[in-house]
Parts: C-alpha cells; structure tokens; sequence
C-alpha cells in the first residue's frame, strides 16, 4: 500500500491547487495573499479594470513580484554575468596549416612566444641573511 502526501492550497473554500510538497504550496498560497492584496489596491484605485483585467493583473504581477520590485527600485537587479574569457590554455593557431599560414605571414603564435618568455626567465633566489650579519648590522648601528 503506498502513502502519498498531497498539499492543497484552498481559496474562498475552493480547492485551488494541489501539490506534491509543502514548500510548493505555500509559495503558491503566498502568490495568491499577494494577488489579492493587489486586486484590492486595484479596486480602491481611480483606475477603471474590468474584474477579469483585475484578477489578470494582481497575478501577473504577483508572479513576477522580483521583476516588479527591481523595476520599482525596491530592489537591486542581479549582476549580469560577464562571458568567460578564453583561457590562456588555449592555442590560438591549432593545426599545422594554422600556424604555417600565421608565421609565413609574420604572425608569432602567442602560446609559443609565452613559452619562449618563461623559457627565458631564471627564477633568482633572494639571499639570506645569516643571524650573524644581522646580529652584526645591528651592533654596528648602534654604535
């Protein structure tokens, strides 16, 4: 015998929706408490709505309520994602007639001129200073 868990969301006495989990729900029920907030700031307002209009656009709204508080200045809209940069991984020129056409023409291959640079630079070991000359420089300082 299988149990299955049902929330329905119950509105005026009608069974509006059901749903498989509580957080589903009550995110549905919440949009609905919005809907009706704004149906009725709709109706006290000196706008003329028809009663379909209405309903049509206390949900719109409620449904896209981010997109409304970003475009009341309520809130601050997401970062845009910037697109990934290549990484320098990458070779720019892949195959053999890439990079045959690129140096015939006098283009240098960007990976092979980054290779020949650190091919070039000797990583220079910083000396260090025995206790006994630094003991030293400091006797010397100080007197």
């Amino acid at each position: 015998m299988a149990v299955e868990s049902r929330f329905v969301v119950i509105r005026n006495g009608v069974e509006a929706k059901t749903f498989m989990d509580k957080k589903s729900a009550d995110e549905y029920d919440k949009m609905l408490d919005m809907a009706d907030n704004l149906s009725q700031m709709f109706t006290q307002s000196t706008v003329e709505l028809s009663d379909s209009a209405n309903e049509e656009l206390s949900i719109f709204l409620a449904q896209h309520r981010e997109e409304v508080l970003i475009a009341l200045l309520a809130k601050k809209a997401p970062a845009k994602k910037t697109p990934a940069k290549k990484s320098a991984s990458q070779p720019i020129a892949t195959t053999v007639e890439q990079k045959t056409n690129a140096s015939s023409v006098g283009v240098v291959d960007i990976e092979e001129q980054k290779m020949a640079d650190k091919s070039t630079e000797k990583a220079v070991p910083k000396a260090k200073k025995s206790r006994a000359k630094v003991t030293e420089e400091k006797l010397s300082e100080a007197g």
